[in-house]
């Protein structure tokens, strides 16, 4: 299973989506719970073993997840762990403490419930490009074909009730994940991400909650759930985002008309040091994957496939590489071998 996953590419990275030079990822994510249930910081073993059974047998009833994998955490070695964390499958949280926990998990990767994380489910539906609808629509009718089964917590006066209370509400939690590469270049960046903060807007890294915006990622979501319906929570982040997505624009045009020579020499000496690297951090090979990708989506340079492009991005991840090896690499031959591969990708077009 985890090996299929590996050769696929239509991922949150694929490039197919709407605006995906820049909107790599849209995601729509909902927390629910059962209602005779304690929420899972709060629950026992017996009792997370029955939301587990619970899960197990209730989502061979659901049409889009009849085919479902699913898998209990406890039951995944560590590098495989990893490896859902690195495609945006499961949360750091789902990595840690694993006895009780589960995932159920789309083959095409597009759709996959966490099991008594925070929350008992957390249900997100993941599509390339700008297609928050999709990805609500997806999730929404999961959500509504489970509910002819499970019994949610819910209170009419607050809505559906979750262990952190920014959830409450709709408990919807909807992201994008932009490459922001000239707004960084710019050094206009900070200024995005205050004004964001400002109005009630999450900016996270790469992996999420607590990590670095690598590769000039930037994941914005909502913060607020309480008070708002759900197509307003998705409508607001898309205003939001498009607004984020224009200024990007504007800035690469900026670019271009003032700094063409820096940004061809910038583009052309990562794509140098990707072909003939023989050591190589996954952070340096995702700064220079991200002017790559820049250069691509300007027309420096045109000779590299984006599908194969988007896909580096995954594969030159720790896991992914040891997975590729069948073997457990320390740092420096993680290095190599990411190197490796990135000669052998880029040599090939």
């Amino acid at each position: 299973m985890f090996e299929e996953l590996l050769n696929n590419k239509d991922t949150w990275l694929s490039g197919k989506g709407p605006f995906s030079e820049i909107i790599f990822s849209s995601r729509v994510r909902l927390a629910r719970n059962f209602s005779d249930c304690p929420f899972p910081a709060r629950a026992t073993s017996s009792q997370k073993e029955k939301i587990l059974k619970n899960m197990e047998s209730a989502h061979t009833k659901v049409d889009s997840l009849k085919d479902a994998i699913f898998l209990r955490m406890e039951e995944v070695d560590d590098i495989d762990r990893q490896l859902l964390l690195e495609r945006h499958l499961i949360s750091q949280e789902h990595t840690h403490v694993v006895k009780g926990k589960g995932l159920l998990l789309s083959r095409n990767e597009r759709i996959a419930i966490m099991i008594n994380e925070e929350d008992h489910l957390r249900m997100q539906a993941m599509a390339s490009g700008f297609d928050l609808n999709a990805c609500w629509e997806a999730i929404n009718a999961i959500d509504d074909s489970l509910a002819g089964f499970v019994d949610f917590s819910f209170m009419p006066n607050l809505g559906y009730l979750t262990s952190c209370p920014t959830n409450v509400g709709t408990g919807l939690r909807a992201s994008c994940m932009l490459h922001l590469p000239a707004l960084t270049f710019t050094k206009k960046i900070n200024k995005v991400l205050e004004l964001l903060a400002k109005i009630s807007f999450a900016t996270r890294g790469f992996f999420g909650e607590g990590t670095q915006a690598l590769g000039d990622f930037f994941q914005i979501s909502n913060q607020i759930s309480l008070g708002l319906s759900e197509p307003e929570v998705i409508d607001n982040l898309a205003g939001v985002v498009n607004q984020v997505k224009e200024q990007e624009i504007d800035a690469r045009e900026t670019l271009l008309k003032k700094h063409k020579i820096n940004l061809e020499d910038n583009a052309w000496r990562s794509y140098g040091v990707l072909r003939n690297c023989r050591l190589i951090s996954s952070k340096e090979a995702l700064s220079h994957l991200s002017i790559l990708s820049l250069g691509l989506d300007l027309g420096i340079i045109n000779k590299i496939d984006r599908e194969l492009l988007n896909n580096l991005f995954l594969i030159i991840q720790p896991a992914h590489l040891q997975k590729i090896e069948a073997r457990i690499l320390k740092e420096e031959e993680r290095d190599f071998i990411r190197a490796q591969i990135l000669r052998e990708k880029l040599s090939e077009v």
